[in-house]
């Protein structure tokens, strides 16, 4: 298998599985990727760096590692994207920000380190809002649709996997920043439980809301990936002590007994377009075809979602940023800079209010799934689709409440940054303008293998996982 296009086309499975049948080399995944970036970046602007030659050097000693029998692992010589806010060892590390620029950090973080581990080639730095914030707008853009927001903040990720320019990428997600790049971009992203994957060396948005995670083109891609970069690490004191479980094992189990819940009043409210609404009904009664249970439930809590992330989030920020925004205020973004000098002016009073919503929350999420006996919760992954750069902050002219598309698209994503539970969106169908649509499960804590066996049975009826972007890159 030497034909460029087709290497990129391949998952992570089939590119590991052609590995180690001799089809391929490391060397040749990472030469076609390589490839693919010069094709593209001139139109989406998906990397920040790219590290052609440490890329090259890289899947060379993980071929000559191969051939003598020491194989690392499902990563071993594939090219991956890591977000640009991970600590990169002598490779640039900006955070979209000119507060960073040209930063080299002398370690990598635990993520990266994990992935060099299992033999993974770091391809390049995938481009982010500043600082991950979400505010200012990078230089990427959607290839669904060039005008259009591509998603964030893990921005170059969502769209370096659907132009096939990665195979998989790192993302950080503190209130949807895995979730809604990978609904806009067609492709499928986890939130891990919070302390599943470390956090060390990676710049924080939020201390006690960050959290990183796999952004793959498949559910089965995504536990492989899951896999190599989740455990313990001492150097991260949020870190939770529980090892990394095979989450492939049982992925092929399908959903017959699961129960399923979902809060039509606030996941479907009116907000939700007609088209992510139909969609998100079909996986529900798809999933109920093959033996799930669907239950009906209700969580007032979910209102107090926005507000009580908010807050804890602007201050959080806040402090991270408090020394450098005094040293270095005139090279952030102007929309960056106001936001986290508006974070200094929360009362501490409003934020240990916040923290003590955010528990409130968490404790009624808890029981709600104790008490139905709940596997997952089923949401649309946003109400809506991409929207035109022009219009993000722009009140929607289809609601008649006052609400931008950038407010719609985390009203189903706070939550579980909130109570800290994991939390996939997968795709699951287009609008009628030919924009992806993902939908979200929600699970317990550190049951991530339950999700995946979810989004898996639904994945293995549809193709909507395998259609790529329109737009053609000479």
């Amino acid at each position: 298998m030497t034909d460029s296009n087709d290497l990129i086309n391949l998952s992570i499975s089939e590119a590991a599985a052609a590995l180690r049948n001799g089809e391929t080399s490391a060397v040749a995944l990472t030469e076609a990727t390589l490839a693919r970036i010069k094709q593209t970046e001139p139109t989406v602007n998906a990397y920040a760096t790219v590290a052609e030659e440490l890329a090259l050097k890289a899947a060379q000693r993980a071929d000559t590692a191969l051939a003598a029998g020491d194989d690392r692992g499902p990563l071993h010589g594939i090219p991956i994207g890591v977000k640009d806010i991970c600590y990169t060892k002598g490779v640039l590390t900006e955070a979209g920000s000119k507060v960073l620029e040209g930063f080299v950090p002398g370690f990598d973080s635990t993520v990266v380190r994990k992935l060099d581990e299992g033999g993974a080639i770091m391809i390049g730095k995938t481009r982010c809002h500043e600082f991950a914030y979400g505010v200012n707008e990078p230089p990427t853009r959607s290839p669904w649709e060039l005008n259009s927001y591509p998603g964030g903040s893990s921005t170059g990720s969502g769209v370096a996997l659907t132009v096939r320019s990665a195979f998989g990428a790192i993302g950080t997600d503190t209130g949807g920043s895995i979730r809604i790049p990978a609904a806009i971009n067609n492709i499928v992203g986890l939130k891990p439980t919070y302390g599943r994957v470390s956090a060390y060396g990676v710049i924080p948005l939020s201390w006690t809301l960050d959290h990183v995670g796999p952004m793959t083109r498949t559910v089965l891609d995504n536990a492989l990936l899951l896999g190599a970069i989740a455990g313990h690490d001492p150097n991260d004191a949020a870190s939770a002590r529980q090892d990394a479980p095979d989450y492939t094992a049982g992925i092929q189990d399908g959903v017959r007994g699961t129960r399923i819940g979902i809060d039509r009043e606030y996941v479907l409210y009116p907000g939700v377009i007609d088209d992510v609404r139909a969609s998100t009904e079909s996986v529900i009664a798809e999933l109920a075809a093959m033996g799930a249970e669907i239950i009906e439930v209700s969580l007032p809590e979910f209102e107090l979602t926005p507000e009580t992330l908010f807050t804890v989030m602007m201050v959080e920020a806040s402090t991270y940023h408090r020394q450098q925004l005094r040293e270095k205020g005139d090279l952030y973004d102007p929309a960056t800079r106001a936001t986290l000098q508006l974070g200094e002016l929360v009362p501490g009073t409003h934020y240990v209010t916040g923290l003590r919503a955010r528990e409130r929350y968490r404790s009624a999420m808890k029981d709600l799934f104790q008490r139905e006996r709940l596997d997952a919760l089923i949401s649309p992954t946003m109400p809506l689709p991409t929207a035109l750069l022009s219009e993000l902050h722009v009140s929607r002219k289809d609601m008649d409440i006052e609400e931008t598309p950038m407010i719609s698209y985390i009203h189903h994503t706070f939550s579980a940054n909130l109570g800290g539970q994991p939390a996939l969106s997968a795709p699951c169908g287009f609008t009628r303008a030919g924009l992806p649509i993902g939908y979200q499960l929600m699970g317990r804590p550190f049951d991530e293998a339950t999700l995946f066996r979810i989004a898996w049975a639904y994945e293995q009826a549809h193709d909507w996982h395998e259609r790529q972007p329109p737009h053609v890159y000479d």
